[in-house]
Protein backbone atom coordinates (compact mmCIF):
# COMPACT_ATOMS: atom_id res chain seq x y z
CA UNK A 1 0.00 0.00 0.00
CA UNK A 2 1.38 3.21 -1.11
CA UNK A 3 2.11 5.96 1.13
CA UNK A 4 -0.82 8.43 -0.07
CA UNK A 5 -3.54 6.03 -0.09
CA UNK A 6 -2.42 5.00 3.70
CA UNK A 7 -2.39 8.78 4.40
CA UNK A 8 -5.94 8.95 2.52
CA UNK A 9 -6.90 6.06 5.04
CA UNK A 10 -5.90 7.89 8.42
CA UNK A 11 -7.60 11.08 7.29
CA UNK A 12 -10.88 9.28 6.09
CA UNK A 13 -10.62 8.31 9.83
CA UNK A 14 -10.27 11.78 11.64
CA UNK A 15 -13.37 12.66 9.67
CA UNK A 16 -14.67 9.22 10.59
CA UNK A 17 -13.93 10.28 14.43
CA UNK A 18 -15.84 13.83 13.94
CA UNK A 19 -19.10 11.66 12.92
CA UNK A 20 -18.86 9.36 15.50
CA UNK A 21 -18.70 11.97 18.11
CA UNK A 22 -21.34 13.94 16.58
CA UNK A 23 -23.48 11.23 16.63
CA UNK A 24 -22.64 10.63 20.28
CA UNK A 25 -23.68 14.23 21.18
CA UNK A 26 -27.01 14.11 19.35
CA UNK A 27 -27.87 11.15 18.04
CA UNK A 28 -29.20 10.83 14.17
CA UNK A 29 -29.74 14.28 14.55
CA UNK A 30 -25.81 15.06 15.54
CA UNK A 31 -24.65 12.62 12.94
CA UNK A 32 -26.62 14.50 10.47
CA UNK A 33 -24.37 18.17 11.54
CA UNK A 34 -21.54 16.38 12.26
CA UNK A 35 -21.18 15.24 8.54
CA UNK A 36 -22.30 18.99 7.17
CA UNK A 37 -18.75 20.17 9.72
CA UNK A 38 -17.08 17.30 8.10
CA UNK A 39 -17.72 18.18 4.72
CA UNK A 40 -17.10 22.10 5.51
CA UNK A 41 -14.16 21.28 7.77
CA UNK A 42 -11.93 18.81 4.72
CA UNK A 43 -13.42 21.76 1.87
CA UNK A 44 -12.04 25.11 4.83
CA UNK A 45 -8.65 22.98 5.45
CA UNK A 46 -8.17 22.53 1.71
CA UNK A 47 -8.33 25.69 0.54
CA UNK A 48 -7.72 27.23 4.09
CA UNK A 49 -5.50 25.51 6.16
CA UNK A 50 -2.56 27.87 5.31
CA UNK A 51 -4.44 30.85 7.17
CA UNK A 52 -5.92 28.68 9.99
CA UNK A 53 -3.20 27.68 11.05
CA UNK A 54 -1.14 30.78 10.76
CA UNK A 55 -3.60 32.59 12.23
CA UNK A 56 -3.02 29.67 15.78
CA UNK A 57 0.12 31.22 16.40
CA UNK A 58 -0.60 34.50 15.20
CA UNK A 59 2.14 34.56 12.61
CA UNK A 60 2.66 37.84 10.23
CA UNK A 61 4.03 37.61 7.35
CA UNK A 62 7.82 39.11 7.30
CA UNK A 63 8.35 41.39 4.16
CA UNK A 64 11.63 41.08 2.26
CA UNK A 65 12.81 44.90 4.05
CA UNK A 66 11.88 43.36 6.91
CA UNK A 67 14.45 40.66 6.55
CA UNK A 68 16.59 40.16 3.28
CA UNK A 69 18.87 37.30 4.34
CA UNK A 70 16.04 35.14 5.97
CA UNK A 71 14.56 35.81 2.06
CA UNK A 72 17.95 35.10 0.64
CA UNK A 73 18.47 32.25 2.15
CA UNK A 74 15.21 30.88 1.41
CA UNK A 75 14.88 31.67 -2.07
CA UNK A 76 18.42 29.83 -2.29
CA UNK A 77 17.37 27.11 -0.82
CA UNK A 78 13.99 27.03 -2.86
CA UNK A 79 16.30 27.22 -6.09
CA UNK A 80 18.12 23.99 -5.02
CA UNK A 81 14.76 21.94 -4.35
CA UNK A 82 13.24 22.55 -7.75
CA UNK A 83 10.56 24.94 -6.24
CA UNK A 84 8.44 28.43 -6.16
CA UNK A 85 9.98 30.39 -3.19
CA UNK A 86 7.08 29.89 -0.27
CA UNK A 87 6.04 33.09 1.20
CA UNK A 88 8.25 33.68 5.05
CA UNK A 89 6.22 34.02 7.78
CA UNK A 90 7.27 35.20 11.62
CA UNK A 91 5.55 33.72 14.38
CA UNK A 92 6.43 36.07 17.33
CA UNK A 93 7.22 33.47 20.59
CA UNK A 94 10.23 33.08 22.11
CA UNK A 95 10.35 29.19 21.52
CA UNK A 96 12.43 27.82 18.75
CA UNK A 97 10.48 26.22 16.26
CA UNK A 98 9.27 26.16 12.70
CA UNK A 99 7.04 24.55 10.08
CA UNK A 100 5.72 25.00 6.36
CA UNK A 101 2.05 24.53 5.29
CA UNK A 102 -0.49 25.27 2.49
CA UNK A 103 -2.28 23.51 -0.42
CA UNK A 104 0.80 23.15 -2.52
CA UNK A 105 4.01 24.59 -3.55
CA UNK A 106 2.38 27.25 -5.73
CA UNK A 107 0.66 28.49 -2.50
CA UNK A 108 3.56 27.50 0.22
CA UNK A 109 4.42 29.33 3.47
CA UNK A 110 7.51 28.77 5.63
CA UNK A 111 7.12 30.05 9.56
CA UNK A 112 9.54 30.71 11.86
CA UNK A 113 9.63 31.98 15.37
CA UNK A 114 11.59 34.51 16.92
CA UNK A 115 13.47 32.06 19.11
CA UNK A 116 14.36 29.87 16.38
CA UNK A 117 16.46 32.75 15.01
CA UNK A 118 17.68 34.11 17.86
CA UNK A 119 19.25 30.21 19.41
CA UNK A 120 20.82 29.16 16.08
CA UNK A 121 23.31 29.97 14.09
CA UNK A 122 22.97 30.57 10.13
CA UNK A 123 24.21 27.53 8.81
CA UNK A 124 22.19 25.55 11.58
CA UNK A 125 18.88 28.00 10.55
CA UNK A 126 19.62 27.40 6.83
CA UNK A 127 19.51 23.31 7.84
CA UNK A 128 15.88 23.64 9.46
CA UNK A 129 14.76 25.81 6.46
CA UNK A 130 15.99 23.03 3.71
CA UNK A 131 13.95 20.81 5.94
CA UNK A 132 10.59 22.62 5.60
CA UNK A 133 10.94 23.16 1.83
CA UNK A 134 11.28 19.28 2.10
CA UNK A 135 7.90 19.11 3.53
CA UNK A 136 6.84 21.53 0.62
CA UNK A 137 8.48 19.87 -2.56
CA UNK A 138 7.42 16.66 -0.79
CA UNK A 139 3.81 17.80 -1.10
CA UNK A 140 3.71 16.86 2.75
CA UNK A 141 2.11 20.56 3.75
CA UNK A 142 -1.38 19.72 2.61
CA UNK A 143 -1.69 16.49 4.58
CA UNK A 144 -0.60 17.77 7.70
CA UNK A 145 -2.06 21.00 7.64
CA UNK A 146 -5.60 19.43 6.92
CA UNK A 147 -4.88 16.79 10.06
CA UNK A 148 -4.11 19.95 12.16
CA UNK A 149 -7.38 21.68 11.57
CA UNK A 150 -9.48 18.26 11.81
CA UNK A 151 -7.85 17.44 15.23
CA UNK A 152 -8.50 20.86 15.94
CA UNK A 153 -12.43 20.28 14.91
CA UNK A 154 -12.22 16.87 17.17
CA UNK A 155 -10.62 18.76 20.45
CA UNK A 156 -13.95 21.39 20.03
CA UNK A 157 -16.31 18.72 19.67
CA UNK A 158 -14.90 16.58 22.47
CA UNK A 159 -15.33 19.39 24.59
CA UNK A 160 -18.39 19.66 23.96
CA UNK A 161 -19.24 16.76 24.35
CA UNK A 162 -17.77 16.52 27.95
CA UNK A 163 -19.28 19.75 29.51
CA UNK A 164 -22.58 18.65 27.69
CA UNK A 165 -22.57 14.86 29.52
CA UNK A 166 -20.98 16.78 33.05
CA UNK A 167 -23.88 19.44 32.95
CA UNK A 168 -26.76 16.91 31.71
CA UNK A 169 -27.26 18.58 28.36
CA UNK A 170 -26.30 15.49 25.89
CA UNK A 171 -29.23 13.02 25.59
CA UNK A 172 -28.84 9.56 27.27
CA UNK A 173 -28.81 6.27 25.47
CA UNK A 174 -31.99 6.08 23.12
CA UNK A 175 -33.30 4.80 19.95
CA UNK A 176 -31.32 7.46 17.98
CA UNK A 177 -28.05 6.54 19.59
CA UNK A 178 -26.88 9.21 21.44
CA UNK A 179 -24.62 8.76 24.63
CA UNK A 180 -25.38 8.33 27.96
CA UNK A 181 -22.98 10.66 30.40
CA UNK A 182 -20.80 8.20 31.69
CA UNK A 183 -20.39 7.16 28.08
CA UNK A 184 -20.03 10.66 26.63
CA UNK A 185 -17.15 11.67 29.20
CA UNK A 186 -15.14 8.36 28.13
CA UNK A 187 -15.32 9.47 24.49
CA UNK A 188 -14.21 12.98 24.95
CA UNK A 189 -10.84 11.85 26.53
CA UNK A 190 -10.27 8.86 24.40
CA UNK A 191 -11.17 10.63 20.76
CA UNK A 192 -8.58 13.39 21.14
CA UNK A 193 -6.04 10.85 22.02
CA UNK A 194 -7.00 8.52 18.62
CA UNK A 195 -6.84 11.69 16.65
CA UNK A 196 -3.38 12.35 18.16
CA UNK A 197 -2.23 8.64 17.35
CA UNK A 198 -3.94 9.23 13.73
CA UNK A 199 -1.51 12.22 13.55
CA UNK A 200 1.43 10.66 14.70
CA UNK A 201 0.94 7.83 11.67
CA UNK A 202 0.38 10.56 9.22
CA UNK A 203 3.32 12.52 10.69
CA UNK A 204 6.62 10.29 11.95
CA UNK A 205 7.57 8.85 8.78
CA UNK A 206 7.31 11.90 7.02
CA UNK A 207 9.77 13.82 9.23
CA UNK A 208 12.25 11.09 8.26
CA UNK A 209 11.62 11.74 4.43
CA UNK A 210 11.43 15.78 5.27
CA UNK A 211 14.95 15.41 6.88
CA UNK A 212 17.03 13.26 4.48
CA UNK A 213 15.57 15.45 1.67
CA UNK A 214 16.55 18.48 3.63
CA UNK A 215 19.49 17.70 3.79
CA UNK A 216 19.97 17.06 0.08
CA UNK A 217 18.86 20.26 -0.56
CA UNK A 218 21.18 21.89 1.66
CA UNK A 219 24.36 19.76 1.30
CA UNK A 220 25.09 19.77 4.67
CA UNK A 221 22.98 17.12 6.85
CA UNK A 222 25.72 18.10 10.04
CA UNK A 223 23.43 21.62 10.01
CA UNK A 224 20.14 19.80 10.83
CA UNK A 225 21.59 17.30 12.55
CA UNK A 226 23.02 20.00 15.23
CA UNK A 227 20.12 22.17 14.87
CA UNK A 228 17.83 19.83 16.02
CA UNK A 229 20.02 18.91 18.87
CA UNK A 230 19.70 22.36 19.66
CA UNK A 231 15.70 22.77 19.55
CA UNK A 232 15.05 19.29 21.36
CA UNK A 233 17.02 21.23 24.15
CA UNK A 234 15.54 24.54 23.85
CA UNK A 235 12.00 23.02 23.31
CA UNK A 236 11.90 21.72 27.12
CA UNK A 237 12.93 24.91 28.64
CA UNK A 238 10.63 27.08 26.53
CA UNK A 239 7.44 25.18 25.19
CA UNK A 240 5.28 27.19 22.49
CA UNK A 241 2.13 28.77 23.05
CA UNK A 242 -0.30 26.94 21.85
CA UNK A 243 -2.78 24.11 21.07
CA UNK A 244 -0.69 20.93 20.30
CA UNK A 245 -3.37 20.13 17.59
CA UNK A 246 -1.24 21.26 15.00
CA UNK A 247 2.01 20.06 16.77
CA UNK A 248 2.42 17.82 13.80
CA UNK A 249 3.14 20.57 11.72
CA UNK A 250 6.93 21.55 13.44
CA UNK A 251 10.14 20.74 13.07
CA UNK A 252 10.42 19.27 16.61
CA UNK A 253 7.77 18.74 19.23
CA UNK A 254 7.19 22.12 20.97
CA UNK A 255 5.69 20.79 23.76
CA UNK A 256 8.34 18.27 24.95
CA UNK A 257 8.03 19.37 28.25
CA UNK A 258 4.73 18.53 29.01
CA UNK A 259 4.63 14.43 30.07
CA UNK A 260 1.24 13.92 28.32
CA UNK A 261 2.67 14.82 25.01
CA UNK A 262 5.80 12.86 24.95
CA UNK A 263 3.13 10.01 25.27
CA UNK A 264 1.62 11.03 21.89
CA UNK A 265 4.17 12.53 19.91
CA UNK A 266 3.58 12.99 16.64
CA UNK A 267 7.41 13.33 16.10
CA UNK A 268 9.87 10.78 15.59
CA UNK A 269 13.00 10.67 18.51
CA UNK A 270 15.53 13.61 18.02
CA UNK A 271 18.20 11.46 18.72
CA UNK A 272 17.12 8.50 16.23
CA UNK A 273 17.01 11.46 13.75
CA UNK A 274 20.02 13.10 14.31
CA UNK A 275 21.80 9.47 14.10
CA UNK A 276 20.23 9.28 10.57
CA UNK A 277 21.56 12.13 9.25
CA UNK A 278 24.86 12.03 10.82
CA UNK A 279 25.12 8.62 8.72
CA UNK A 280 24.21 10.35 5.68
CA UNK A 281 27.16 13.06 6.50
CA UNK A 282 29.68 9.89 7.10
CA UNK A 283 28.30 8.37 3.47
CA UNK A 284 28.93 11.74 1.83
CA UNK A 285 32.61 12.04 3.25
Amino acid sequence: MTSQIKTILLLGLLTALILFLGQAMGGRAGLVIALGLALVMNFASYWWSDKIVLSMYKAQELSPADGPWLHAMVEELSRNAGIPKPRICLIPQDAPNAFATGRNPENAVVAVTQGIMQILSPEELRGVLAHELAHIKNRDILIQSVAAVLGAAIMSIAHMLQWGAIFGLGRRDDDEGGASGLSAIALAIIAPIAAMLIQMAISRSREYLADETGAAISGRPLDLANALGRLDAASRQIPLNGSPVAENLFIVNPFTGADMANLFSTHPPIPERIARLREMARRRG
